[in-house]
């Protein structure tokens, strides 16, 4: 499965700045580096210091990681709902999107104006929030009127409609659609087809000064990140002993992009695992808790239909009996069936009836 996530927020708070170090940073080895769609997506490889360590044990050198689609929107600003600025414009954009990364300005610099004036993140916040939800107010009031009509003929139209209609309720208190309490049956699917705004994981990027880029490490809050983009635009422009000097004169570990491509999987509840043989070593993203056989589906459709079996290997076995003939005679491989949970960092080979 492709992972797409939209970045939004008002003008002028560093957007297109972390945009355009997403999309300039360059995984090792990678087929997927970065490749622009159109002039406000591009596509970034998922860092991974497992796919190179697989790689050698395998004995390959093509290497394919995981990526995710970034769609820049364009800034919003308060009104947007109601036409401001680009008004509805931006919501087509997003509406696809798995999950929203919104950039909040913390930093402070004269020479950039903030729309309103002065810096206020929980403000901006607000402003943002607010939008998304009159949006999807409009959109309910639209499929409120269609399920109204069609319960009046189809009294198995019930339902979805008085869950339409706590959803409504929910968003005129001002609470985000990804609130609402849903049961294990139909709600589920009928939420996410109304492609709502709020209803989408929701994750806060806080745009730093320099000087604070240490706060990265600060936030235990699943859905936020701080970042510095200027930090994150220069590194992007570095070799890699150049980009670990930086990183080290800044007292920091690791780019904040891969914190924050990490923490988008998180929020999605998305893993990865991999296969590895001879030809390459490939990433590939799937839902915790997916099957096997679904695990195979994501490489192609025809594996789930005809699947049997499958070869497993956690990938710090295949790495330390350096390849799959030397864990097979440690015992490291066994065979699962359809019922088994693909684990994070699987290695698998998959058997199948063509």
């Amino acid at each position: 499965m492709s992972l797409s996530i939209g970045i939004i927020g008002l003008p002028n708070v560093g957007k297109s700045t972390l945009f355009n170090a997403l999309t300039k940073n360059k995984a090792e080895a990678s087929n997927y580096p970065f490749c622009t769609i159109d002039p406000n997506v591009g596509i970034v490889s998922v860092p991974d210091d497992r796919l190179a360590k697989l790689a050698r044990a395998v004995k390959t050198e093509k290497i394919i990681p995981a990526v995710v689609e970034f769609v820049d929107i364009a800034g919003i600003v308060a009104g947007a709902s109601k036409g401001e600025g680009l008004g509805n414009k931006f919501l087509a954009h997003i509406r696809e999107c798995d999950a929203i990364i919104e950039v909040v300005r913390e930093f402070q610099d004269s020479n950039v104006t903030h729309v309103s004036g002065n810096v206020n993140p929980k403000s901006d916040m607000d402003t943002i929030n607010t939008e998304l939800i009159l949006a999807d107010l409009e959109t309910m009031q639209k499929k409120l009127h269609v399920l109204e009509k069609e319960a009046r003929g189809n009294p198995k139209m019930k339902p979805e409609l008085d869950f339409a209609k706590k959803v409504f309720d929910f968003l005129e208190k001002g609470q985000a659609a990804r609130e609402v309490t849903v049961s294990r049956d139909s709600e589920p699917i009928w939420l996410k087809s109304y492609q709502l705004l709020s209803a989408k994981q929701h994750l806060y990027v806080f745009n730093i000064d320099e000087k604070n880029s240490k706060l990265k490490a600060q936030s235990s809050k699943q859905n936020e990140v701080y970042i510095s983009a200027k930090v994150e635009a220069d590194l992007a422009d570095f070799d890699e002993k150049e980009k670990a000097e930086y990183l080290a004169t800044l007292g920091i570990n690791e780019p904040g992009l891969n914190t924050l491509i990490r923490k988008a999987y998180e929020i999605l509840g998305l893993e990865s695992f991999f296969t590895a043989g001879e030809k390459e070593v490939r990433a590939w993203t799937i839902k915790k808790g997916s099957k096997a056989p679904q695990a195979a589906g994501v490489i192609h459709t025809d594996f789930e239909k005809g699947f049997i079996k499958a070869d497993v290997c956690e990938w710090e076995d295949l790495v330390e009996y350096k390849g799959w003939e030397g864990a097979k005679k440690a015992g490291k491989v066994r065979l699962e069936g359809r019922e088994y949970i693909v684990q994070e960092g699987d290695v698998m080979i998959f058997k199948f009836n063509n």
